[in-house]
Formats: C-alpha cells, structure tokens, sequence
C-alpha cells in the first residue's frame, strides 16, 4: 500500500497543520510515514506545499512529478501550480477561494479565477471544488478551511485510515478552546464532499 498525498496553499491558511494531522493519523494507524514541506515565504502569503507519502517501501519525502494520488489545495492559483504532481487519473480537492497577490492588487498581473478553474477541468479527470469561505462561515470560523477540505478529503474510497482518526488526530494538535468547532468544521467538510 501506498499513498501520497500533496497540499497546497499560501501561508496562514493552515496547510501544515493539514499535513501534520494527515501524518499522525496514519502514523497512529501504524503506517510508515515521510513528510516535507516548503514552506518559503509564509508568514507573507507565500506559496506553502506540503508532501505527506504514506506505505511501505518509500525512497524519500518529496514526491515525484505525476506520482501523487491526491491534491489538495487550499487556493485555487496554488491548485494549479502544484498540478504537475498529480498521477494521470489522482484525485483535486480544491478550494475555489483566490488570494489575490500583491502584483494583482498593483495591477501588474491578472488573477482569472474561471481561467484556473477550466485549466484543471481539462488536466483531471477527477476534481471537486469547495466553496471554503462560505462553508468556513457555516462552521463558525473563517480560518476552519484547513479542517473542512480535509474532512471532504476524508471521504475518499481506497484510504488507508477512517475519517475518526484523521479528526482525532487534528483535534490533538489544536488547543481544547477550537476543538468542538474544528469537529464541526471536519463535519462540514464530510457533508460537502458527499453532496458534490
């Protein structure tokens, strides 16, 4: 068995604690785990992506291009970047959120939302877009992004971990004030993914 897994996304929303809690739980599930992240210039927006591979007989952290089974982006500009990982026939996961760069706001490049959109229409087979703002907002937290895309991700046949480990393991790594809105964020995500 194996599996890999890639997030993507920019700094503040949360990514690597997406890929830690992915780890620890098929850690906890007794499965060897490697993980690498990037995590670049985070704390202003910066692309972070994060390489979680999971099984047995795994050669290094990093994923190789066209090797992973999922994609998990938490914003769309950075969906696209990472495209070149997925495996022909792996699965997106992704928000339709936008963050619009400085060089956007300046007016010195375009940020065309349908454009990506349509772009990894055609390159997957497989692809679910989340309106994570809005389902953030039904959980009762605009930061909850992280919890409910990997909720919806928790859905996906084949993995090797239930979707109860993958929230006990987010729920261990957040303090006990945001535990019950980060399990109903995990439920938003679960229900989601369901009705797409």
């Amino acid at each position: 068995m194996k599996l890999d897994v890639v997030i993507s996304g920019v700094g503040g929303q949360g990514s690597i604690l997406a890929s830690r809690a992915l780890a620890g739980a098929a850690m906890a599930n007794g499965l060897n785990v490697l993980t690498s992240e990037v995590i670049g210039m985070a704390q202003r927006e910066g692309p972070v992506t994060s390489h979680i591979r999971i099984g047995n007989d795994l050669c290094g952290a990093l994923i190789p291009d066209h090797e992973a089974d999922f994609l998990i982006g938490l914003e769309l500009s950075e969906t696209v970047r990472s495209l070149g990982k997925l495996k022909p026939g792996g699965t997106v996961i992704t928000s339709e959120m936008a963050i619009i760069p400085v060089s956007v706001q300046l007016g010195l490049s375009k940020y065309d939302r349908e454009t990506y959109k349509r772009h990894i229409r055609e390159q997957v087979k497989k692809a679910v877009f989340l309106d994570l703002e809005t389902l953030s907002h039904l959980a009762g937290n605009p930061r909850a992004g992280n919890v409910i895309i990997m909720g919806a991700f928790s859905t996906c046949p084949g993995l090797p971990l239930q979707p109860e480990q993958l929230l006990r393991s987010f729920l261990q790594l957040v303090p006990e004030k945001y535990k019950d809105i980060n399990a109903h964020a995990f439920e938003i995500g679960r229900r989601a993914m369901e009705a797409s």
